[in-house]
């Protein structure tokens, strides 16, 4: 997939990404063409770039699937509103709605095992909290399948994240949607929303084990070199589940565009959660994680030291070494014979990534080379459909084996 500024989308060009508004609504479906109508839409809502699948309008290349549907986090996102609205206005919350919620994107994880997690949505500067919360729930249900937890911990550990940022409530919407960095006073009221979450969650009578959903809410921003708030827990003073929502949070946020920050790509998150922050995160954790996340997305274009390829698929487990399709030389020039290379095989295969090119150098690069890489993908997928050859992540998705649950 392709991620252009917005400035360079043209008439029936294929979303990679959907635009979620405050209750959950979509102004942009993934996997629809866009219109002039929309393109005036996102210019009038900010919105900077966005994934398209291909830059060619008349190609109508899919995304690949993620692992959820479309619909389970649209009805996510709207639950997660409601309930923010519901404790302001009177105090309570629907738990048989939340409960059903979990359900659902349980469900949806167990029914597409064989996918990796794909690019974040976007969303309305106001809709960020209700999306960010899903997207933590999913990601953190997920963590929660791959460290094998039973079903009741499984549904409690997805609830957990849903809710996770419910002490924003008290956080006036002036500094949640500040588009620039928060002044050090605003950032002492915002580290106070764990300690508030929790403090709410506590009071809620109905809420399954709700000392652990606390713990969750309370401790998402705590790392386990101490160096987290609002407390400086360290180690297994954090709960366990936290620590996985620690991860989705993080990761949810790095690779979103808020109004003072670009969406960086996958691949971006994992260099900084891994280096840059390194020792905030439980390290076995962290690696399970990006275990299962496309750092590099199907169809994304990347210059290597082997030239310029567009990413055929990632594997579970080898993420960092996608295979992909090499279509020109290291200048730029296109060869005259494509080379499928599983960098996985090479030696120093995740090193021989040198850039994920995007925004305005990925426009120029595309329009200057003449020919659109998302081509090669197709190809290449009619190859191995005619050939009865399945994606070769498939079959060691860790989440198969659990499809009984």
């Amino acid at each position: 997939m392709l991620r252009l500024p917005v400035s360079k989308l043209k008439d029936g060009m294929v979303l990679g990404q959907s635009l979620f508004n405050t209750a959950g609504g979509s102004y942009l479906v993934k996997g629809q063409p866009v219109t002039i109508d929309y393109i005036r839409k996102l210019h009038q809502l900010g919105i900077q770039n966005i994934t398209v699948t291909s830059m060619d309008p008349s190609h109508k290349l899919p995304p690949p699937p993620d692992v959820i549907e479309e619909k389970t986090r649209v009805k996510a996102i709207g639950a997660v509103y409601d309930t923010f609205q519901s404790i302001e206005e009177s105090g309570t919350l629907d738990i048989p709605a939340l409960q059903k919620v979990t359900d659902a994107i349980v469900f949806d994880l167990f029914d597409n095992h064989e996918n990796l997690v794909q690019l974040t949505d976007i969303r309305t500067h106001d809709a960020y909290t209700f999306a960010h919360s899903v997207n933590v729930a999913v990601l953190s249900a997920m963590m929660g399948m791959l460290c094998h937890l039973p079903k009741e911990d499984l549904s409690l550990i997805t609830l957990g994240g849903l809710l996770h940022d419910l002490g924003k409530i008290e956080v006036h919407t002036d500094i949640l949607n500040k588009n620039r960095s928060l002044s050090n006073s605003e950032f002492d009221i915002m580290k106070k929303h764990p300690s508030d979450g929790a403090r709410r969650i506590l009071k809620m009578p109905g809420l399954p084990k709700s000392s652990i959903l606390a713990a969750i809410a309370g401790q998402h921003h705590e790392h386990i070199d101490g160096t987290g708030y609002p407390r400086g827990i360290k180690g297994d003073e954090m709960h366990r589940f936290a620590k996985i929502a620690a991860i989705a949070d993080v990761y949810d946020a790095l690779t979103s565009e808020r109004p003072y920050k670009k969406a960086y790509m996958p691949n971006i998150a994992y260099n900084i959660m891994h280096n840059i922050n390194k020792g905030q995160f439980d390290p076995k954790l962290l690696d399970l994680f990006f275990n299962n996340v496309a750092l590099y997305p199907e169809g994304a274009v990347l210059k290597t030291t082997f030239g310029f390829a567009v990413v055929k698929e990632s594997k579970f487990g080898r993420t960092t070494t996608p295979v992909i399709i090499l279509f020109a030389d290291t200048n730029g020039k296109l060869l005259s014979q494509r080379t499928v290379i599983d960098l996985s095989e090479e030696k120093d295969g995740a090193e021989s990534i040198q850039v994920v090119p995007t925004g305005n150098d990925l426009y120029h690069f595309i329009h200057e080379l003449g020919v659109d890489p998302s081509y090669y993908l197709e190809e290449e997928r009619e190859k191995d459909k005619a050939a009865g050859i399945k994606p070769s992540g498939v079959p060691t998705s860790p989440r198969m084996r659990m499809r009984s649950y």
